[in-house]
């Protein structure tokens, strides 16, 4: 995929045919979606009311979770906001993320989801794939893939209109 075919509304027209075709398959009824606050959050917010679910959406702050915190500071989350989920114990869990690179950022959501209760599943759901994981961590659902040089980086802006930009480091 190259810089010009970025087209986050195509790509999330894709996550949303291929998870509304995982759910129907594991009979998932009325899952938990939470995204991960920013960019999963708006993605989340679409998908929520693509797939026209009925329990409340959750937003997941992963800041004090990170494994870089001492490196990146609160940059990299969501800026020391508290995280607001309903109930998830026992809860198939739809959690969503912009982007999927080093894995990193699932694990810290993870930790943080796991705070909340034991949900009975998790299914990640991404836009992309940055294909670099230092982690055992894939996406269940992904609207594309996309290779990157060491010197670049991929940013969803929005909410509206939601954009992706590569960006030099």
């Amino acid at each position: 995929m190259s810089s010009s075919s970025l087209n986050a509304e195509a790509l999330l027209k894709q996550v949303e045919q291929d998870l509304k075709a995982l759910l129907a398959s594991k009979e998932r009824e009325d899952p938990l979606m939470i995204g991960i606050h920013t960019g999963g959050v708006w993605l989340a917010e679409r998908l929520h009311k693509a797939l026209n679910l009925n329990s409340p959406m959750g937003v997941l702050d992963i800041s004090f979770h990170r494994d870089d915190f001492n490196h990146s500071g609160l940059s990299m989350g969501g800026q020391g906001q508290s995280s607001q989920l309903p109930v998830t114990e026992g809860r198939h869990v739809l959690l969503v993320d912009d982007v999927i690179m080093s894995g990193r950022t699932i694990r810290a959501a993870l930790n943080e989801l796991f705070d909340y209760g034991r949900p009975a599943s998790v299914t990640l759901i991404t836009l992309l794939d940055l294909q670099r994981r230092e982690l055992p961590i894939q996406a269940d659902v992904t609207g594309g893939t996309l290779a990157l040089g060491s010197d670049q980086q991929v940013k969803l802006t929005g909410p509206h209109p939601l954009e992706l930009e590569i960006r030099q480091k």
